[in-house]
């Protein structure tokens, strides 16, 4: 347990001085946990009666920090503690930050500055709602979105919170996202945590199965969400995938990967916010979290943020954008899997020109997360024409001493690129002409993180 005391008095600390201030930008990342921990510190500031303004950024890089440098307040949101030179900003900063930090020294609320770990801990959201104390259903979206499960430590407090209050209510049930609004066979065949050897990426075999124990499409043609099913058809699928874990624990994963999965994986704590039960895309936090990805991910991130605010139209727009999301996750589920190839001390993953480099991440963390005995290194384009790289490990890899937003950061560092983030994700942008050297690099920075 970290320093629990100093944390929340920095969180009193930055929530004050951020509410003091005339007209701040505030600075936030464009995915799920960006968004919210955005959200959080809008809804704040404008209950407190304060003018601002928001600009959403993929990365703190050197032409951010020049276009920053005008401004007189500045509140950073799931970014700013990963880049010394925040500390050239004359500004009044304030950082509500979960990734790995070193050298900033303008205000920051992180949790590694306090004994936490950010990765697993808390999310920026948490950070957000621990600074301002509203808005917490966005605290645990962005934590669940971040793929923090389960809810720990402060995270677990912030929980605790949000039930004592009615605004949170954690339920036993399949750990599954979309249940609340996925088609069965989708529902079972894009889960990656559980992932399903042997159903993973096949509807039609999901479809089978499903099939299989009495499940079957309506009357228009239309299979049923996990949610509309009735208690004793919930515990029969339970039962059949229970069943196909065991039979398939121990099945052999494509590229030599092998997968040992429990049944015991399938059930667990979900996250139900009371105040959108009308609305099956933000009932369950984890739906709520993958319409924000959707948005982020999209180049929409405002549209997400008018979301979490309630602004009006707003859940229409995203209802659009999400369905356009799911059609590319797909396809770029189904690229990855003929694509992916085994490098040495990690798989690799062109998706240049082919994967859009807003999903690639997405993409990335999907491809056989059941069976990694790896961690990927996946590749599109920025805006730029620029490589945009995104890793993703496991929590087994970061148990035996994996920490990619270090291995990003160094092995950039020698290639004149700009990376880094957390222990099992981090992302990272080089130079075109620079890949083989920055792949030579990283292959290194990993087989001394594991030898370790």
């Amino acid at each position: 347990m970290g320093d629990l005391e100093g944390f929340e008095e920095r969180a009193r600390e930055a929530g004050k001085i951020a509410l003091s201030m005339r007209n701040p930008l505030v600075v936030n990342h464009y995915d799920c946990d960006g968004i919210t921990s955005g959200s959080i510190t809008c809804a704040a500031l404008s209950e407190a009666g304060v003018k601002f303004r928001v600009n959403t950024v993929k990365k703190v890089d050197d032409a951010l920090i020049e276009e920053l440098k005008g401004e007189k307040e500045i509140i950073f949101t799931d970014l700013g503690g990963g880049n010394e030179k925040v500390n050239e900003l004359g500004a009044d900063v304030v950082i509500l930050d979960h990734h790995q930090t070193a050298g900033v020294s303008k205000l920051q609320l992180n949790p590694h500055l306090f004994g936490f770990d950010g990765g697993t801990e808390i999310s920026a959201a948490g950070t957000a709602y621990f600074a301002f104390n509203v808005e917490i259903e966005l605290g645990i979206v962005g934590a669940i979105g971040d793929m923090q499960y389960p809810l720990i430590s402060l995270n677990r407090l912030m929980l605790e919170k949000g039930e004592k209050q009615g605004r949170v209510r954690a339920e036993i049930d399949l750990r599954m996202y979309g249940r609340q609004s996925r088609p069965l066979p989708q529902l079972l065949a894009y889960s990656d945590d559980p992932y399903l050897p042997g159903l993973g990426g096949h509807e039609e075999r999901c479809a089978q199965l499903l099939e299989g124990i009495g499940i079957v499409k309506s009357a228009d043609g239309k299979w049923p969400t996990y949610s509309q099913l009735d208690a004793i058809w919930k515990k029969k699928l339970v039962g059949a995938l229970a069943l196909h874990l065991a039979e398939n624990s121990y099945s052999k994963m494509k590229n030599g990967q092998m997968g040992e999965s429990k049944a015991d994986v399938l059930v667990g704590e979900t996250y139900l916010l009371p105040k959108f039960e009308a609305v099956p895309e933000l009932y369950d936090a984890g739906e709520f979290s993958t319409m924000l990805n959707a948005c982020g991910r999209h180049s929409q991130a405002p549209l997400g943020m008018d979301i979490c605010l309630g602004k009006e139209g707003a859940l229409e727009k995203g209802r659009v954008l999400l369905a356009e999301h799911r059609r590319a996750l797909r396809e770029g589920i189904e690229f990855a899997y003929r694509q992916a190839r085994d490098f040495g001390p990690f798989l690799i993953l062109d998706g240049r020109g082919v994967i859009e480099e807003g999903i690639i991440g997405v993409v990335a963390g999907m491809l056989y997360p059941g069976g990694r005995t790896k961690p990927i290194l996946a590749l599109s384009l920025d805006e730029m024409g620029k490589i945009k790289l995104s890793t993703r490990g496991t929590k087994k890899l970061v148990a035996h001493g994996l920490n990619l937003g270090l291995a990003l950061k160094e092995s950039c560092a020698h290639v004149g690129g700009a990376g880094g983030g957390h222990k099992i994700a981090a992302g990272a942008t080089i130079p075109n002409e620079k890949l083989d050297e920055f792949i030579r690099v990283f292959s290194q920075k990993l087989k001394e993180q594991v030898a370790a």
